[in-house]
Formats: C-alpha cells, structure tokens, sequence
C-alpha cells in the first residue's frame, strides 16, 4: 500500500513593501507575518483535513523549521522534528539574496526560463540536480519503508521541492510549472521499489 507524502514550501519571508531577494542556502531568514499567517494556514488545512503526520522532517533554515513547527502545533499528536540538510536549499552563488532584476541581468531571461521550467541551473549556482534527484529517491525509499500507511510531512525551499517532482518522475513536457509556492504543497504516492505517483502539486490552502 502506498503511503503519501506532503511536500510543503516554507511561508513568505518577505512581507508587501520589502524588498524581495533571492534567498537561497546561505540566507537564514525567519518567517515573515505573512509567512507565518501562510504556517498557520497549512496546520488548518492539514487538521481540517483529518491529516495525522507520523513522519515530520525539515531543512534546517529557520524558514522551514517554523513552518514545520507550526503545522505540528495543528496535530494532535506531532511527531519528532527530523531535520535533513539536504533539504536546506541551493545556493545561488553571485546571486544569492540579490534583487530579482539584478539576477536577470546577470543570467538572463533564458536561463531562467531554463531554471522554472527544466532545473537547468543558470552558470554561477551551487546546485547538483542529479544529486538531489537522488536524495529525494532515497527519501521516498525511507519514508516508504517506515512500516506505517500514515501521511509523511516534508518542508523544504523552492530550489530543492522542484526536484522532488522530477525524482518523482515527472516529464518535463508535463512539469513545465516546477515551481512551488510559498506556503503551498505538492503530494506523492510512494511505494517501495516504484516510481511515486504524483497526486498533486502546488496546492494551497
């Protein structure tokens, strides 16, 4: 039987009026108000839903630990906290918390366009997509073999949730939107020894 997996992007850190940077591995910024209200918002959903986590695992930037802490605040029974590094988030190189038009000028639209819709990672970002396909494989291997049919939670960043879809085996025709947005999900089905089947993607509450 298979066991299904939530996939969670942390909540905004920027709030209206701020300016946004690209904030990748090397920038550990805390939930901001609307990012918080956004965690709030999933623990709602996930306990409306009648969702009781057995497994809860999280990068370890601030980001992402207060969105799995506050979603394990909505259960009635949380689990331990797991922390995974892989999970943290890529590391933009030159453009790391960089304002969004000065990172276009550096790589251009195209290898942007390469980076949303492949995971082509743009020259100059610390990032190796054949590994994390890898990591999340042997995640869903892990949270598969756990011995338990109850939802797995998994929060994580932008850069690393869109290869979760791909590990997922999503072709790239059909996966032309990889990326998840803040305080969204996405849901595998994960057998061992199986290609997940990909429920849902970029759902939010």
């Amino acid at each position: 039987m298979a066991r299904t997996l939530y996939i969670v992007r942390h909540g905004n850190t920027f709030d209206s009026g701020d300016t946004v940077t690209r904030v990748g591995a090397r920038t550990d910024l805390p939930l901001s108000r609307s990012g918080t209200a956004q965690a709030e918002a999933l623990a709602r959903h996930f306990a409306e839903e009648g969702l009781a986590f057995t497994d809860a695992i999280t990068g370890p930037l601030r980001r992402t630990r207060e969105t799995t802490e506050i979603i394990m605040e909505g259960q009635a029974r949380p689990p331990l906290i797991e922390i995974a590094d892989f999970l943290r988030e890529i590391d933009y190189g030159p453009d790391e918390n960089k304002p969004e038009e000065d990172v276009i000028a550096r790589i251009g639209e195209d290898a942007l366009k390469a980076w949303e819709e492949r995971g082509v990672p743009p020259p100059g970002w610390i990032v190796d997509p054949d590994m994390l396909m890898r990591a999340w494989q042997d995640l869903f291997t892990y949270l598969a073999r756990r011995g338990n049919q109850d939802p797995a939670l998994v929060v994580t960043s932008n850069g690393i949730a869109r290869f979760a879809l791909l590990a997922g085996g999503a072709p790239f025709e059909e996966a032309h939107d990889l990326k998840l947005k803040t305080g969204a999900y996405g849901v595998l089905e994960v057998l061992p020894g199986r290609t997940p089947h990909i429920a849902a993607w970029n759902v939010r509450p």
